[in-house]
């Protein structure tokens, strides 16, 4: 990557932004057809998406901006459905998914496990840039954006276990659940020791510059500290941004932290633009020939297996103060798009994998259809349901 190529792709996405509000179409959708016009240009861009550049670079800063919006008290009184959705919800999608695969698609049952776990996981990057699109509030919103963000720190982590099993590093119950737990708990305390840091070096401090330096550095750092320690960049970023956006008023000045907001604001959609138009290249390079029959079965499959987790978890709480409604409960099925996190898993699996080939072009094939036919239905379905509320 070079700084001629990012200019002319920020160009690319600035005029994108515009002509997606004129024609009122999502702006992460006309980015991807965008991807895939440069892929059939007779001139190369000379940049692809890899795990690298999605884990290095693209990952942190969406997820440290999503996390940083949360408010741990709106948060706090649907906690347990977010846990839920991002844990049993996680483990039903992968199952389901998985036994889909393994009988379908004749893949191996370690194949169609590590697929089930890599896609199970609803995408914030896909799933935030929708929802500010429609310019969704409530309930909703936090309940999809909040589950998103979670079950891919969950998602992630039980990927890096099944990997770990599959090189048959870990083996037995306990085993298992050992590694889980040091992923898991590990990848918290790496974004919890990040905060602390930053936190501590901030209210040292009153100039919102070096205030808005200090998040950058746990952003990503907090990323690629669990990364080196074999744990979830996902979750301790995401741990990060929530003690950050949470309590960061007690160590970052007012001028600060509006700063901050701006900072990650603008960071985040450059990070958006530059996925998603190096999704729309890579989805055009994909041959999908030879494949066809798994990224079929893998489309239908993710879908029912979101159903499977969604509708019967609401269930739980349907006697609760935190009873989710049947309209919010389709909006989290259909609202659970896949996207860059997905395809860096994937573009991750070792070359030992058996079937690996297959599982990339499937991963590739189900985040088409979510970015496309989901994010097109999806934000009509949000809108009717703001004016149904709204009446």
């Amino acid at each position: 990557m070079n700084i001629e190529t990012i200019e002319v792709l920020l160009l690319i996405a600035a005029v994108v932004a515009m002509l997606a509000r004129r024609l009122r179409i999502p702006y992460s959708i006309g980015l991807v057809v965008a991807g895939t016009g440069l892929a059939l240009a007779p001139f190369s861009i000379g940049i692809g998406l890899t795990k690298e550049l999605l884990f290095t670079a693209l990952l942190p800063p969406l997820i440290f901006e999503a996390a940083f919006q949360i408010r741990w008290p709106e948060l706090r009184k649907d906690l347990p459905v977010v846990v839920a959705l991002a844990t049993i919800g996680v483990v039903i999608s992968a199952a389901a998914t998985a036994v889909g695969m393994h009988y379908a698609a004749s893949w191996s049952w370690m194949s169609a496990i590590v697929f089930g776990l890599l896609i199970a996981a609803t995408d914030p990057v896909s799933v935030i840039a929708t929802f500010k699109e429609a310019k969704i509030q409530g309930r909703i919103r936090l309940l999809v954006e909040a589950e998103s963000l979670f079950n891919d720190g969950t998602a992630a982590a039980a990927f890096t276990l099944a990997l770990v099993f599959a090189a048959g590093e870990s083996t037995g119950t306990l085993g298992i659940l050992k590694t889980f737990g040091l992923v898991v708990f590990g990848s918290i305390i790496c974004g919890a020791v990040v905060a602390g840091l930053v936190l501590l070096l901030s209210g040292a401090t009153q100039d919102h510059l070096v205030e808005v330096t200090f998040t950058t550095v746990a952003a990503f750092g907090s990323f690629l500290l669990a990364e080196h320690f074999h744990g979830s960049g996902v979750l301790a970023t995401l741990t990060t941004g929530l003690i950050i956006g949470n309590v960061g008023h007690l160590a970052i000045s007012s001028t600060g932290r509006r700063a901050v907001v701006d900072f990650w604001e603008y960071a985040a959609f450059v990070a958006n633009s530059l996925i998603f138009l190096l999704i729309g290249l890579r989805l055009a390079n994909q041959n999908y020939r030879t494949a066809l029959v798994p990224a079929i079965a893998a489309i239908v499959f993710v879908i029912v297996a979101r159903a499977l987790a969604v509708y019967p978890l609401s269930l739980l709480f349907a006697r609760s103060r935190r009873r989710i409604t049947l309209w919010h409960q389709n909006i989290l099925f259909w609202g659970g798009l896949r996207g860059a996190l997905a395809l860096a898993l994937a573009l991750g699996i070792p070359e030992t994998m058996p079937n690996r080939q297959e599982i990339i072009t499937a991963a590739f094939a189900v985040v088409a259809f979510s970015i496309i036919v989901q994010g097109l239905t999806i934000i009509p379905l949000l809108r009717r349901e703001v004016s149904t509320e709204t009446s």
